[in-house]
């Protein structure tokens, strides 16, 4: 499980995606996210912009992402 300490009070899906290494670009966190292949607290999230708080867990292709403060 990868995490990711917020340094501010949100992060937005795509920028988790990426910043865990789990998409190379943007763009391909655009697309994944498309596909509903990404799960925000065991629910299919439709949205890049969607903002991450601590607690919430994503879970992408077998791997997890917890934010943390």
């Amino acid at each position: 499980m990868e995490t990711i300490k917020l340094r501010e009070e949100y992060i937005k899906l795509g920028q988790a995606l990426k910043a865990a290494g789990m998409v190379g670009s943007g763009v391909d966190a655009k697309f994944v996210i498309e596909d509903g292949l990404v799960q925000v607290n065991g629910q299919v999230e439709y949205q890049r912009g969607k903002k991450l708080r601590a607690g919430d867990v994503v879970t992408f292709d077998g791997n997890t992402i917890k934010i943390e403060e």
